[in-house]
């Protein structure tokens, strides 16, 4: 296996490393309560997906 050459600057880490930040998740409304749920998922509070009861 090869061994750097260079050695990388702090600068240069963070440049790279800049990508790899957390992004806050993308929430919807609830048609049938209003709670904040994650798009393409059931509610976890009514049990509720595109208006119709899936969950118990």
């Amino acid at each position: 296996m090869g061994t750097p050459t260079k050695k990388r600057t702090k600068s240069q880490a963070r440049k790279r490393a800049s990508h790899f930040a957390l992004e806050k998740p993308a929430l919807v409304k609830c048609s049938n309560c209003g709670v904040s749920v994650q798009p393409h998922k059931a509610c976890s509070k009514c049990g509720y997906y595109k208006g119709s009861k899936k969950v118990k």
